[in-house]
């Protein structure tokens, strides 16, 4: 019989967060710097916690070139060769501990993992991603991961519920993705009727994670570490950049770029020849203005973050959960010029 759970779960767009009294005086007094040692590998690990998402159009070489200048990260997308990743390795040393390696949960993406991680041992992070976290299939996998690599720290996900953050992280897993459906490309929830509102997601998952402590990742910047998310992915945010993949393409006097998710008809022709007759497309592709380098976006970002901590009183972004008090809220911003 069916069942309706009645408590009501919120999405970002549902809330603001509330200002409070601070003691800063200035935004440049934020530290956006966090330092965490991870569960399972024991791994120790500093830097923003801001990470590039393992889409072939954004989780690129040369988009970690740029972010770990910045002590950010980058999850590279699993489509490069293992002499793509032997030239990154010797062209760009100091990136590699600012990168992960991405898989599938496939017998094929495994040995290439292991293929890459046996030619770059500096890599220690690896990103096991697939759509639905929650099948025994992907459990087993991440026990597997955990055995054949017990000192490199392990991102599992998506999943969106504290009982399946658990398993994954008492199988092996330092680090959860949470999120069904939140990605700006993204159309798991329409296509699907399945998902969970990102923002009660975080809160529940953070709890369950960090109990056991492992850690998450969410999407959403500010809001995300706000509700306790450790680290944030973002993918539409880095779009259109001269560091993306793919060639600027010019229409009607514009520059633009292609951004597409992973499970759209676009990635699936690209690297499986086209769409399973057993599957559907749950991504979109859109055209998205060309912003030129990356550097500039970053600035912003880290800027925006750091104007966040001043107006709730955290003078690290360590403090911002503590500090967030969420209020629900009927609209976010004046719309006059939208």
């Amino acid at each position: 019989m069916p069942r309706i759970d009645a408590d009501l779960k919120l999405d970002f767009k549902d809330v603001l967060l509330r200002p409070k009294r601070s003691s800063l005086k200035s935004r440049a007094e934020v530290d956006l710097e966090r330092t965490f040692t991870f569960r399972n590998s024991k791994q120790t690990y500093s830097g923003i916690p801001i990470i590039v998402a393992n889409m072939d159009t954004v989780g690129t070489f040369e988009m970690a070139a740029v972010m770990s200048q910045h002590s950010m990260f980058t999850a590279i997308h699993k489509h490069y060769s293992l002499d793509d990743w032997k030239l990154f390795a010797t062209n760009h040393p100091e990136c590699l501990q600012h990168v992960a390696v991405s898989s599938g949960s496939g017998q094929n993406d495994l040995e290439k993992m292991t293929s890459v991680l046996k030619a770059v041992p500096q890599v220690k992070f690896i990103c096991l991603d697939v759509a639905n976290g929650y099948s025994e299939h992907f459990v087993e996998f991440v026990k597997l991961v955990r055995a054949k690599f017990p000192e490199h720290t392990i991102m599992a996900g998506n999943v969106v519920t504290g009982e399946m953050v658990e398993e994954l992280i008492l199988s092996g897993a330092d680090i959860i993705k949470v999120g069904v459906g939140p990605g700006s490309v993204c159309t798991t929830r329409t296509k699907t009727g399945v998902g969970y509102p990102q923002l009660s997601a975080v809160i529940e998952c953070a709890d369950s994670a960090h109990g056991l402590q492992g850690h998450i990742i969410s999407v959403s910047l500010c809001p995300g570490w706000g509700a306790g998310a450790d680290f944030v992915m973002l993918g539409g945010m880095f779009s259109g950049h001269t560091e993306c993949a793919g060639e600027v393409i010019e229409r009607n006097g514009r520059k633009l770029k292609l951004f597409y998710g992973m499970s759209s008809d676009t990635a699936m022709k690209k690297h499986a020849g086209g769409v399973a007759e057993y599957r559907a497309s749950e991504g979109k592709t859109v055209e998205v203005p060309y912003k030129g380098d990356v550097e500039n976006t970053i600035l912003d970002i880290l800027g925006g973050l750091r104007s966040t901590c001043t107006y709730v009183g955290a003078a690290k972004l360590k403090e911002l959960s503590r500090r967030a008090t969420f209020i629900r809220v009927t609209q976010q911003h004046n719309t006059v010029f939208s």
